[in-house]
C-alpha cells in the first residue's frame, strides 16, 4: 500500500529526530566523576577518585586540565571541593594515591597587574589565582571550559595526542595577558627551566624535574624527567617578558614549599625582565600582554615532548597544524568515540554514564611516552626509537595487574603488547634486567609490593599476546622474581603482603617456563608458589606474618591493619592466593573457608567505603567477590558484585569510592558489569557473575583474535533480577560459572537468564 507523501515525510522526520536523540558512547562520559581528593567525603585519609576533569585522547601523552592546588596530597592537581583555579597545565596523573607529579607548563590568562606568585586559596588576590564556580564549568571528553570569575575570562581546553590547544575569551581590558609558570610541578617544583622566544609567535624550552624538587612521592618515587615544549600564540609577541625568582641554595623545594609562606616570598619578589628572549634559571615564568575588546579571543597551542624541543615542535605540527580549535575538539571526539565504541552496552542511562566514564578512565594510561617519529627517552639517558610499538609509561603495577590489564587483553591487546615491549626496554636500558613494580617516566619508583609486571607478562603470554621478545620477557620475569621473592623458608620476614604476592608471581613464572619446555624449573617455581602455607597460623586460624627467626609476629587480631600488611589488614590480605584456590580451601577447610568469606562481606560498609572487612576502595580485595563462586552459595558472587556496582560507583563527582588508581577501579567495574572477571590473571579463566546490562557487544581485534564480536545477553535483567538461573554459550547450556579467554575471543554469544531468587 502506498503512503501519502505527508505521512512519508513525517516518518522520515521522526527517524531524523530519533537519530539525533540517540547518544553515542562518547556522550556518556562525565570526566567530573571521581575528580575530588576530599578526605572528608571518603571517610578516610585516602581521598576519593583523584581523577582530573580535563581533556586528553586515548592513551595520549598530553592531559590538559585545570589545576586547583599544587601542594598537599592533590595528585591530580584538581579537586572539586577547591574554590579557586591557579592555572591549566598540559600533563597530569589519574587517580594516584601517592603525592603526584607532572602538572607541567601551567598556563593562566589574567588581566591587570602582573603577579609572579600563584596566590593562596584564602587570598587569591595575592597572586594570579582566580575563583570559579561549578555553575560555569563544563567538562566533556572532548572539551573543558570554565569562567575565571576574578578576571571575567572564559577558558576552553582541547587536546590532541601529544599537544593541546587553549582558547581564551577576554573582557575589555587595557592589559590582558597569557602567563606561563614554567617552574610549576604537582607535588613539588621544577628545579630548572629554559625558555627562548623563537620568533614573533613562538616560544620553546624545557622544564627539568628531579627528585630533589619533590614530585612523585615527594621525591621518594624518583621522578626524574625533562618536559620540553613548543608553544605558539595566534597574536604577535610584542609586550612580553620573563620573570625569574632567586631561590637560595639549600632551600627545600619539595611539596611542602608550595604551602610555605617563606618560599612564597621568593616567588613574589621575582625579578621581571621585559622583552627578554632567552632565560635559564631555577624558577622562571613567561608572559605576553595585549589589550582586548569585550569578547575578544586569543589562542595558544603547545606541543609537549619528553625527548627534545624539536620533538615537541614535530608533535605539535603533526597534531595541530592550524588554529581551528573546534576542529581539535571534533578530532578528539572521533578518537574517543571510536575507542569507546569497542564495547556497546544496552541498559539504564545512569549505568551507561558510569560504564563509559569508567571505560574512558581505563584509556588514559599507560600513556604514550614517545614522539610522533618514535623517539623516546631511554632509561639509559639516551634517545631511542620505537619502530613497531609505542613506548609507554605510567605502569601502576600493584593496582592494574588485577583488572585493568586483563580488561585490555580483551579489548585492546595491542596496547598490552606495547606495554610489555616498553617494560622490556626499560629493564634492558636501565641495566637492571628486571621489571619495575611501579614505573613512572622510566623511574623504578618501588611503590607498593610484589612483582606485578610478571603477572601482566604471564597473563598476556598465556593468552597468546606475544608481539615482543618472549625470550627476554621470560628472562626478565625470572630475574624479577629472583631479585624480589620469598626466602628459603618460604616467606618474607615480617611481611604477609609480600609473601603472598611473591607466591603468586612465582606461579606466574612457572606457567611460562612450562610452556617453554623448561619443566624442571617450572616444578621448582610451582613449589615456591606454595609458600602461602608457611604463613598460615593454626593458633589464630588465619594468615600471619613471620619474623626472620621463624617466630610469629605479635597478634592484635586479623582486623587490625599494618601487621605485616600493606594498606590492608590480615583479614583482607589473607585471601590473596589466586593461583591455588583449591589448595587454599583445603588448607582452611571448606566450611571454614565459606563461613569466613561470607562474614567478610557481611561486615562491609554499606557504601563500600574504607573499612576493616571487604574494602573495595583498595586493591588487595578486588578478586574476593568472585571467590564466592567456589562455595556452596555461588549466587553470593552475583549478589555482591551487583551491589558493589550499584553502591561503590555513581554518576556524580563522588562516584568512585576510592582512588581510581590509573584505571584499576574502573576496570573492575567494567568487567563485573559485563558479567565476568578473573580471580587469577595468567590462568585464562574468568568467573561469571550477574551482568549489570541487558546486552553487551565486544568488538574483537582481528589482528589477535578469530572472533569478530562477543555478545553477552542478560534476559529479564532488572535491579531485582540479579541471580543467574541458567547460562548458555552459543546456544548450548553452560553448566559452570566460568568461561575461558579462548571462548570469548573466538566470538559468539553468552546468554544469561536472570531471576529474583537464587538458584540452588
Amino acid at each position: 500500500m502506498k503512503r501519502p507523501i505527508s505521512v512519508c515525510l513525517l516518518f522520515i522526520s521522526l527517524n531524523i529526530v530519533n537519530a539525533w536523540a540517540q547518544k553515542a558512547p562518547v556522550d556518556y562520559v562525565n570526566p567530573i566523576i571521581g575528580a575530588t581528593t576530599a578526605d572528608e567525603m571518603a571517610g578516610s585519609d585516602h581521598g576519593l577518585g583523584k581523577t582530573f576533569p580535563g581533556v586528553c585522547t586515548p592513551f595520549g601523552l598530553v592531559q590538559l586540565s585545570p589545576d586547583t592546588k599544587t601542594g598537599g596530597d592533590n595528585g591530580p592537581g584538581y579537586s572539586w571541593h577547591h574554590s579557586t583555579i591557579e592555572g591549566f597545565s598540559f600533563t597530569h596523573m589519574s587517580g594516584i594515591g601517592w603525592y603526584g607529579d607532572l602538572g607541567n607548563f601551567l598556563v593562566m590568562p589574567t588581566t591587570g597587574e602582573l603577579h609572579t606568585f600563584k596566590g593562596t586559596e584564602e587570598n587569591p588576590e595575592s597572586g594570579y589565582r582566580s575563583r570559579y564556580s561549578h555553575d560555569r564549568e563544563v567538562a566533556k571528553v572532548d572539551g573543558y571550559s570554565v569562567m575565571l570569575d576574578d578576571y571575567g575570562i572564559q577558558v576552553e581546553l582541547a587536546a590532541a595526542s601529544r599537544s593541546g590547544m587553549m582558547r581564551f575569551t577576554y573582557p575589555q581590558s587595557e592589559v590582558s595577558r597569557i602567563q606561563i609558570d614554567l617552574a610549576r610541578r604537582i607535588g613539588g617544583t621544577s628545579t630548572e627551566q629554559y625558555v627562548e622566544v623563537e620568533d614573533d609567535y613562538t616560544i620553546k624550552g624545557w622544564m627539568k624535574c628531579t627528585p630533589d624538587g619533590g614530585g612523585w612521592g615527594d621525591g621518594a618515587g624518583q621522578g626524574n624527567y625533562t618536559a620540553y615544549f613548543y608553544c605558539c600564540f595566534d597574536r604577535p609577541l610584542k609586550n612580553f617578558g620573563v620573570w625569574s625568582a632567586d631561590i637560595p641554595e639549600g632551600v627545600e623545594r619539595k611539596n611542602a614549599s608550595n604551602d610555605d609562606p617563606a618560599y612564597h616570598e621568593y616567588i613574589k619578589n621575582a625579578h621581571v625582565f621585559p622583552r627578554k628572549k632567552i632565560a635559564q634559571g631555577k624558577h622562571l615564568g613567561f608572559y605576553t600582554e595585549f589589550s582586548t575588546r569585550e569578547g575578544e579571543q586569543a589562542l595558544l597551542k603547545c606541543g609537549i615532548s619528553f625527548v627534545s624541543m624539536e620533538g615537541a615542535r614535530k608533535n605539535l605540527q603533526s597534531d595541530i597544524s592550524d588554529w581551528n580549535f573546534d576542529g581539535v575538539r571534533q578530532r578528539a571526539r572521533r578518537q574517543w568515540n571510536e575507542a569507546l565504541s569497542g564495547v556497546q552496552v544496552e541498559g539504564e542511562e545512569k549505568d551507561k554514564t558510569i560504564f563509559y566514564t569508567s571505560l574512558y578512565h581505563t584509556m588514559i594510561d599507560p600513556r604514550c611516552f614517545s614522539d610522533v617519529d618514535g623517539a623516546y627517552p631511554g632509561a639509559d639517558g639516551k634517545v631511542h626509537y620505537a619502530d613497531n610499538f609505542i613506548y609507554r609509561t605510567i605502569f601502576s603495577g600493584w593496582d592494574v595487574f588485577r583488572s585493568q590489564f586483563p580488561l585490555q587483553t580483551i579489548i585492546n591487546p595491542r596496547l598490552v603488547d606495547d606495554e610489555i615491549n616498553s617494560l622490556i626496554q626499560l629493564a634492558e636500558l636501565s641495566g637492571k634486567k628486571y621489571f619495575p613494580r611501579w614505573e613512572f617516566l622510566n623511574a623504578y619508583s618501588g611503590c607498593m609490593v610484589g612483582n606485578p609486571a610478571v603477572s601482566v607478562v604471564a597473563d598476556a603470554y598465556n593468552k597468546g599476546i606475544r608481539n615482543y621478545d618472549t625470550r627476554k620477557a621470560l628472562e626478565y620475569s625470572l630475574n624479577t622474581v629472583r631479585t624480589f621473592g620469598n626466602n628459603e623458608q618460604g616467606y618474607t620476614p615480617d611481611d604477609l603482603s609480600k609473601t603472598l604476592e611473591y607466591a603468586y608471581t612465582d606461579w606466574c613464572v612457572s606457567t611460562m617456563l612450562r610452556d617453554r619446555g623448561r619443566e624442571q624449573e617450572a616444578v621448582a617455581f610451582e613449589r615456591k608458589a606454595q609458600s602461602y602455607h608457611q604463613v598460615w597460623c593454626d593458633s589464630v586460624k588465619w594468615f600471619r606474618a613471620r619474623s626472620a627467626d621463624g617466630s610469629w609476629m605479635p597478634w592484635k587480631g586479623r582486623n587490625v591493619h599494618w601487621q605485616g600488611c600493606i594498606e590492608s589488614n590480615n583479614y583482607q590480605q589473607g585471601w590473596f592466593v589466586p593461583h591455588d584456590l583449591e589448595g587454599l580451601i583445603s588448607l582452611m577447610g571448606k566450611e571454614y573457608f565459606e563461613r569466613e568469606l561470607v562474614a567478610f562481606f557481611e561486615g562491609a560498609d554499606e557504601r563500600f567505603m574504607w573499612g576493616d572487612y571487604y574494602n573495595h576502595p583498595n586493591e588487595p580485595d578486588h578478586q574476593v567477590p568472585f571467590m564466592l563462586n567456589y562455595t556452596s552459595r555461588p549466587w553470593l558472587t552475583q549478589y555482591w558484585t551487583r551491589r558493589i556496582c550499584r553502591n561503590a560507583y555513581g554518576d556524580t563527582v563522588n562516584g568512585l569510592c576510592g582512588n581510581e588508581d590509573v584505571g584499576q577501579m574502573s576496570a573492575w567495574y567494567i568487567l563485573a558489569a559485563m558479567g565476568f572477571h578473573p580471580i587469577c590473571p595468567g590462568n585464562n579463566r574468568y568467573e561469571l557473575t550477574s551482568p549489570v546490562f541487558r546486552k553487551v557487544i565486544l568488538s574483537l581485534d582481528n589482528r589477535y583474535y578469530k572472533g569478530r564480536t562477543f555478545t553477552i545477553i542478560a534476559h529479564h535483567n532488572s535491579p531485582e533480577n540479579v541471580y543467574i538461573q541458567s547460562v548458555s554459550l552459543n546456544g548450548k547450556p553452560l553448566n559452570r560459572l566460568w568461561i575461558t579467554h579462548e571462548e570469548i575471543t573466538k566470538g559468539g554469544v553468552l546468554e544469561f537468564v536472570l531471576g529474583k531468587d537464587p538458584k540452588h
